[in-house]
């Protein structure tokens, strides 16, 4: 068992920081391991050990002696005597810059009193009281004490695992080894240096090892890939850090579970959380190279499809930046999302083969693996008396872990997000080999490996649905075997398990989570069965995604039955303990029973995902206060009666660093310059103090600079994936966000239609009063839905009419941005002048894509909806502009149906898509038809007046250019309550109960 007892401590005001002391396993199973600190100078690293092996406990002393009149100052040290202690205390104080100006031992049997006389690099004594406590802490530390100046060594014993502790290199009787150890330190005993000149050499390095070209001869791409390696090699060495000391605190650990996270690229973000972009940038520039360029090579990591998945993915870079011990899971896809191809304005999906290139970021962790299990029956079997359940699988899988590091922004910590990958299980095949069947058995073997193949695959298929189930249990099953495992690594009793482990269910995808913990606690660990849910109960928090019931995620009983027999025995027994105890709660109300049942009984008989979530989390988390309201009111209004103490909100947030410091440069450093300070990256509160600034003409005339120059680099983007010149005056009008009707990028079109109408009929000396505007539009529909692809063919057909018409000129320009994602929306997003969120309203749970626009100082057009509500709150509702039906009146509008009147200039956008205006009259038919009196199920028609009020006041707004940018700089400066950091520190104070865990620097 490997414990370490790292030397830690706060930096001094000494030329040189402190340095870790980490300790090392018993000799059978030796292998060293480092904590360090990236302090300049970063070259020293001491790594010491020591063996300890008698059975008794001996507590030394650090004292401190200033009252000498030679100047130094005396430290006196009594410990017990042994080989290497004293070139361990020498070289402390070497690396923290003292001078040892003579030094004196005396013996007392096994213990030794030494008395060392110190200097600092002056010469003089050493009277701050800080900084000899902390010198105090790093001498006990390093020679294995408590950091309170006391040494304490303990042989290991069952209860109290790993206090046995070797020091490298300074080990009494091992010969050979001992030589080896030593050798290693020599070795290993820096930090990576960060300076232009040792990049150079790293980058080089990996020019010619890693990628294999010549170092004088390699493009852009193999450029890119040697700087990713040398980037990860700096995230492995915190990375290792902060997971010794997690594991030296013992904090309690968040394990969120994800099956999306939309990470976008790493390299940027990861050299400006690592405070070393400018020096990679000089590095680069002197070898010919722009980092910029370089940073454009990389493929977006495809691993999610929407705001969910970015939304986690900004959670990881919060839990890093904030310091909590946390790990992600999730699946890595081969192919993620598909790749979005127009052709004649039809949406084609193609594979992302976004991992052909390799991906420098990942580590591979061949010796993490885990065999996942499918199919089979489950056996009766008696054991010394007691009946149990035995899962005998069918199919066996093996799961193989990668590992990417997470870092935090202006701290050492760097967290992991471990993805599985589905391999073929090693198991020889004897029966297909005796038939020689054996070359069918390697491809059946090999289909394993599809499980992680495909982001989301289609389940409209039996074939489809049982994929997605495998990918759900795959993903559950490989996490949980990796968080038990490291649990027992440090405890031997499950009651325990609470107050060290939180997992985080990010909506019903991982929710088999419950059912397979259950099966471990129950039939591999046999703790009853009643101990064992009490444990789960305590563990597991939920955070739900979905508004409507509709949309809850349901797994038919015969496909669970099927694949996981024992789960399905298992959640049927979960379901029949909590129905007897809702029946003594509420009484024989079998409406409700049945409504709250687990089981949903009906045509199909299914396991309401959802439901199982609720009964076993101790925490059900909104994303929104509006949110929150119709989970209580509405979709789990039964549950909410039964546990109100149950059901929180924590709204969503974004993290400022990647949607603004990464995506936006120059906002970034105007904001540092007129807030005084770049606190704001970990502080996004402090963005409040742009309204002490709003009134200054300079400071408004550098905004609209900035402003004019992202709006640029979005128009050459426009240019070169288009071929379409579009003007810089105009206003950059904004809807990127998935294709869906409830999204109602229809509405967007229709306003856009009415607002080509209306040019066409207007003298040309009225046209001169009209605003320009670059309308543009952006996002994937799901292979399968076709409503949402005629949304797409519609926008393609519009704009090709619009664009096209000599009439409106730069009036009236309409874009579509194929292929939507992370990397784009880091151009889109800070060259927008407004953005459209046109959800209709109580459907969108938060919507943090208002967030990432409110951040850049994009104005907002919108229905209140979501955490619309809270922007509101926060800047005002005179700086966006409203429309639309509130959420409570939607139920209302939908009852009057065909009964609702709706604007004339509704009905004339309508006829001239159906009359073929833009063409394709046939095909848009049933488009059209979705949006009829009667059948607006999202009530465009109602909205419509409202939306084209909203747009007549953003034109005004826009022709005010001091007024804009008021609102506009208003809208940023209230955008900190939405940073993702505020989000997961209300999390781990209020469901998941951890605290920080800083590895010192």
């Amino acid at each position: 068992m490997l414990t370490s007892f790292p030397f830690l401590t706060n930096s001094l005001s000494f030329p040189n920081p402190l340095i870790s002391l980490p300790a090392f396993p018993s000799p059978a199973n030796f292998s060293p391991i480092s904590l360090h600190f990236p302090t300049a100078p970063r070259n020293n690293r001491i790594r010491a050990s020591t063996n300890e092996s008698t059975p008794s406990t001996s507590t030394s002393a650090i004292t401190v002696d200033n009252s000498g009149s030679n100047g130094s100052t005396a430290f006196v040290i009594q410990a017990r005597n042994r080989i290497g202690l004293l070139q361990v205390i020498t070289r402390v104080f070497k690396i923290l810059g003292l001078n040892i100006d003579k030094a004196t031992v005396e013996f007392e049997g096994e213990y030794f009193i030494k008395k060392f006389f110190v200097t600092d690099s002056h010469g003089n004594k050493i009277e701050d009281k800080d900084n000899l406590e902390r010198i105090k802490r790093a001498l006990s530390e390093a020679i294995g004490g408590d950091g309170e100046g006391k040494v304490s060594l303990t042989k290991s014993t069952a209860a109290n695992r790993g206090i046995v502790v070797r020091r490298a290199g300074f080990v009494e009787g091992f010969g050979e080894r001992k030589a080896k150890a030593e050798r290693m330190f020599s070795l290993m005993d820096g930090f990576l240096k960060n300076d232009p000149f040792s990049l150079q050499k790293d980058i080089i390095h990996h020019v010619e090892y890693t990628v294999a070209r010549s170092r004088f001869s390699f493009d852009d791409y193999e450029a890119y890939q040697a700087v990713s390696h040398s980037v990860r090699d700096r995230l492995i060495e915190r990375w290792h850090d902060t997971h010794i000391y997690f594991k030296k605190k013992k904090s309690k650990r968040l394990y969120f579970l994800s099956l999306e996270f939309l990470m976008g690229r790493s390299l940027s973000n990861s050299v400006i959380n690592l405070g070393i972009q400018d020096q990679y940038t000089e590095a680069l520039s002197q070898l010919g190279f722009e980092f910029e360029v370089l940073a454009e090579q990389e493929g977006d990591a495809s691993l999610g499809n929407g705001g969910l998945a970015r939304f986690s993915a900004c959670q990881m870079d919060s839990l890093a930046t904030l310091d909590y011990p946390a790990w992600g899971y999730g699946l890595r896809y081969e192919y993620g999302l598909f790749r979005q191809i127009i052709v004649d304005g039809f949406q084609h999906e193609q594979p992302d083969y976004w991992l052909n290139y390799g991906n420098p970021w990942e580590i591979e962790r061949i010796h993490v693996t885990y065999e996942v299990k499918f199919y089979g029956t489950v056996e009766d079997v008696d054991r010394n008396g007691e009946k149990l359940k035995v899962w005998i699988p069918g199919e066996t899988v093996e799961a193989v872990a990668y590992d990417n590091p997470i870092p935090g922004y202006g701290t050492r910590n760097t967290i992991n997000l471990r993805l599985w990958a589905a391999k073929p299980n090693n198991q020889f095949d004897l029966e297909a080999y005796n038939t020689g069947d054996y070359i069918n058995s390697i491809v059946n073997k090999q289909r394993t490996e599809t499980i992680s193949n495909v982001l989301y695959p289609d389940d409209r298929s039996h074939q489809g649905k049982e994929m997605r189930l495998k990918q759900q249990y795959f993903f559950v099953s490989a996490s949980l075997q990796d968080i038990i495992r490291r649990f027992k690594e440090a405890h031997n009793n499950f009651d325990e398990l609470p107050e060290q482990v939180a997992l985080h269910l990010n909506d019903t995808h991982p929710s088999l989570s419950i059912a397979e913990i259950m099966r471990i606690l129950v039939d591999e660990e046999h703790l009853g069965w009643d101990k064992a849910w009490n444990i789960v109960c305590k563990i597991f928090s939920f955070t739900t995604h979905t508004v409507v019931a509709e949309g809850l995620e349901k797994i038919p009983v015969d496909l669970l039955g099927s694949l996981l027999p024992r789960h399905l025995q298992i959640l049927y027994e979960i379901n029949s303990n909590f129905m007897e105890e809702l029946k003594k709660r509420i009484g024989l109300d079998y409406s409700r029973l049945s409504r709250m049942s687990i089981v949903e009984e009906g045509a199909v008989k299914s396991i309401r995902m959802a439901n199982l979530s609720i009964v076993c989390s101790h925490t059900v988390n909104g994303v929104s206060k509006l949110h929150s309201n119709t989970l209580k009111t509405k979709t789990f209004k039964d549950f909410y009666e039964l546990w109100p103490e149950k059901f929180q909100y924590t709204t969503n947030g974004v993290t400022q660093r990647r949607w603004i410091v990464v995506s936006n440069p120059s906002l970034c450093a105007l904001l540092s310059k007129w807030l005084g300070t770049e606190a704001w990256i970990r502080n996004a509160d402090l963005l409040t103090g742009l309204r002490d600034h709003v009134d200054n003409t300079g400071f408004r005339q550098e905004w609209k600079m900035v402003k004019r120059l992202n709006k640029m680099r979005l128009a050459e983007y426009i240019e070169t994936m288009s071929g379409l010149k579009v003007s810089l005056d105009a206003m950059f009008d904004v809807q990127v966000k998935r294709i869906h009707e409830y999204k109602r990028q229809l509405l967007n079109i229709f306003g856009i239609i009415h607002r080509y109408d209306c040019l066409k009929n207007m003298d040309k000396n009225d046209r001169r009063k009209v605003v320009p505007r670059v309308c543009i539009i952006g996002g994937k529909a799901a292979p399968g839905y076709e409503i949402a692809k005629k949304i797409i063919k519609l926008c393609h057909a519009v704009a090709e009419k619009i664009n096209n018409d000599a009439d409106i000129g730069d009036l009236l320009k309409l874009v579509f941005i194929p292929d939507y994602n992370v990397s784009v929306a880091e151009l889109v997003i800070p060259g927008a002048d407004l953005s459209q969120h046109l959800s209709t309203a109580g459907q969108e749970a938060s919507g943090t894509g208002s967030m990432k626009f409110l951040m850049n100082g994009c104005l907002l057009l919108a229905t209140e909806d979501g955490s619309t509500v809270e922007i509101i709150e926060e800047i005002g509702s005179e700086n966006l502009f409203l429309f639309g039906a509130k959420a409570h009146e939607v139920s209302e509008l939908r009852e009057k149906g065909g009964t609702l009147k709706v604007p004339l200039q509704f009905a004339r956008v309508l006829r001239m898509v159906r009359d073929g205006h833009f063409g394709d009259k046939d095909y848009f038919e049933s488009l059209c038809d979705t949006v009829e009196v009667g059948n607006d199920l999202y009530l465009l028609g109602s909205d419509f007046g409202s939306y084209l009020e909203a747009q007549a006041a953003a034109d005004k707004a826009f022709v005010e250019p001091e007024k804009w940018i008021k609102m506009s700089i208003l809208s940023a400066a209230g955008s900190g309550r939405f940073s993702s950091d505020r989000t997961i520190r209300e999390y781990a104070e209020r469901t998941w109960k951890i605290d920080p865990c800083q590895c010192p620097f």
